[in-house]
């Protein structure tokens, strides 16, 4: 619309109620097909039941309660985005004060003489001075009402952002808990590798020593040993490293690392298929979604604050001053002045850096609304990825849980041939690292399902709706 056709309306109606110029927000609408049921949801894997706020208290594990709920407080993340918050929160305050009158109340003395004194000869003297101004400005076009609004959505993004943070951080420390379950898990099965061909070895070398065996037998068994005990090094390392990532997200040092987790060596996992919703749930809970919704919102009103640049401002104005030689004769009739009256300011017929200004943030707006349907699709295509990663994964360790008990019927089958002559001792050792790998995948894939579960719950966007509130840093000394 042209500021010539808006300027008609707006001029009638100044005396009962001002313009607000620029687009009228409509909230951005999603596919259709974005409400559906998951695609990759399958029988046992999902199910269409509500995703729990708290979705971590599933596994019904106090230790991982424990760490998730610290996390949520003290996490030095979540402080950030909480102060970022209060910032917003602090600009829309900013925004209201347009509303009201702005004021200045000065008063002050001041010692000497001016030139046309000094030329009289006069002595230097006192002069004690006072002023009070306001000025109002009226919001005819809804240039403050449209900056209000867009520093209200703003803060309501930002506090989108904050509750995103949240997500993170409770799916983060799930995960990093899993970690240190699993590798507790693979180091107990790696120990118990290293057990069971530390005794086939030890036979090997008493066989060999009989004259059963060769040096050539002893080397290949003291191969499988020697890798078997290689394994335990680096699980140890990256437990140590997963309990020290927790440390980090409930805000301590690696020092202060939770000692409750080390005695963990299953990872938490549900057995039941994961309650996930659907599409429609997904849209509503995801916080980033809000947040790209509420960037959207506040960039739409900035339109409006810079389409007011095209028509007048219109300022009320006043002044009331009084300098005199003592303090009592402040505001005497003879030393007292006042000002009072509108003002108005107008760029015409020079607006093209408004005109610049409305194109510049219709075009944000535009990104705005790409980035909120961008957000969309990412958020449906992360959580079909995780169902699907989480359903291969399902898939794949029930095939290594068959593995496993074909690995150790096969070693006690080649254990009795054997020792009946039947089998080789290359058999033997093949069967015997059959069995060790078989293991080892198994509780990799532990890990991997309870990682797979994780990754769904953040996905889906959960675990902001009850959270905590934020402990901020405290500034300075008391």
């Amino acid at each position: 619309m042209s500021p010539r056709r808006l300027l008609g309306p707006c001029a009638a109606a100044l005396g009962l109620a001002a313009c607000a110029v620029g687009p009228r927000y409509q909230p951005p609408t999603t596919p259709p097909s974005a409400s559906r049921p998951f695609v990759s949801s399958q029988a046992g894997v999902a199910e269409d039941q509500p995703l729990p706020p708290d979705w971590w208290r599933l596994y019904q594990d106090p230790v991982l309660d424990s760490l998730v709920q610290r996390a949520l407080t003290e996490n030095q993340d979540l402080k950030v985005a909480a102060s970022n918050l209060a910032y917003a929160q602090a600009l829309v305050e900013e925004a209201k004060a347009g509303r009201y009158p702005t004021t200045d109340l000065s008063a002050g003395a001041t010692y000497g003489k001016s030139a046309q004194e000094a030329a009289a000869g006069a002595g230097a003297h006192m002069t004690w001075s006072t002023g009070f101004t306001a000025a109002y400005q009226v919001d005819l076009f809804g240039r403050i009402r449209r900056t209000i609004e867009a520093a209200r959505a703003n803060a309501e993004a930002v506090r989108g952002a904050e509750d995103a943070v949240r997500v993170t951080v409770a799916a983060e420390t799930a995960s990093a808990y899993a970690s240190v379950c699993g590798l507790g898990e693979q180091l107990a099965v790696a120990r118990r590798s290293v057990d069971l061909v530390q005794q086939t070895y030890d036979i090997t070398v008493r066989q060999r020593d009989a004259g059963a065996l060769s040096d050539f037998d002893v080397a290949r068994e003291g191969v499988l040993l020697e890798q078997a005990k290689a394994a335990v090094g680096p699980l140890e390392g990256q437990r140590r490293s997963a309990v020290f990532t927790l440390a980090a997200l409930i805000g301590r040092t690696p020092s202060e690392a939770p000692a409750e987790v080390q005695a963990c060596v299953t990872p938490p996992r549900l057995a039941q298929a994961l309650p996930v919703g659907d599409g429609a749930a997904l849209l509503r809970r995801r916080p980033d979604i809000r947040e790209a919704e509420r960037a959207l919102a506040a960039q739409t009103a900035r339109i409006g604050v810079a389409t007011a640049d095209y028509f007048p401002t219109v300022t009320l104005g006043g002044s009331v001053s009084s300098s005199a030689g003592g303090v009592g004769q402040l505001f005497s009739a003879a030393t007292t002045a006042f000002t009072g009256g509108p003002l108005v300011t107008w760029s015409f017929p020079n607006i093209t850096v408004a005109h610049a200004h409305v194109a510049e943030a219709d075009a944000q707006a535009q990104a705005a609304l790409a980035g909120f349907d961008s957000v969309v699709l990412q958020a449906l295509k992360e959580s079909e990825q995780a169902l699907s990663a989480y359903a291969a994964e399902l898939d794949r360790q029930r095939a290594l849980g068959l593995a496993r008990q074909h690995a150790d019927e096969a070693l006690r089958l080649a254990q009795i041939q054997y020792q009946a002559g039947g089998a080789s001792f290359l058999d033997l050792l093949q069967a015997q690292a059959a069995l060790v790998g078989a293991d080892q995948a198994v509780a990799v894939s532990d890990q991997a399902i309870s990682a797979d579960q994780v990754a769904v719950f953040q996905a889906l966007g959960g675990g902001w709706e009850t959270a905590p509130p934020v402990t901020l840093p405290k500034l300075g000394t008391p």
